[in-house]
């Protein structure tokens, strides 16, 4: 048995991998609090409908005659980012990365981090014990 196919650790691996590339985009917009016109940026939510649709088959395919047609160019990130149109505030040089806001974004991502992990952990144990069987 793969666990990886099994729906529900596809699931949490996939909001695994959100919660990671958020905690890189948040990190990113810490980084550049002194920026001049820097703008936030954030990933889109995760929705649990992306969880239900069948991923496409992404192919960087090479094109070797005119009449051929490319394939899709996979993305570096696999969500994408949005940038964040109503800032709260914007300093005068133009950056709107509010410290505290980004701080706060990173305690709920690694918030909820834990509560995913925790909860793989749970349900691998829970298939190790039927495998072993309850002692």
């Amino acid at each position: 048995m793969d666990i990886e196919k099994q729906t529900l650790f596809s699931a949490v691996k996939s909001r695994m991998s959100w919660l990671t590339q958020r905690q890189e985009i948040l990190s990113q917009n810490i980084a550049n609090a002194d920026t001049p016109r820097y703008r936030t940026t954030d990933l889109k939510p995760f929705q649990f409908r992306d969880i239900l649709r069948k991923e496409k088959i992404q192919l960087n395919m090479d094109v070797t005659s005119a009449s051929h047609q490319p394939g899709r160019r996979k993305r570096i990130r696999d969500f994408s980012e949005q940038q964040v149109r109503q800032p709260f505030e914007t300093a005068p040089n133009g950056n709107n990365v509010i410290i505290e806001e980004q701080l706060a974004k990173v305690n709920e991502t690694q918030t909820k981090h834990r509560l995913v992990t925790q909860l793989y952990k749970k349900h691998l144990g829970m298939i190790t014990m039927a495998v072993r069987g309850a002692r």
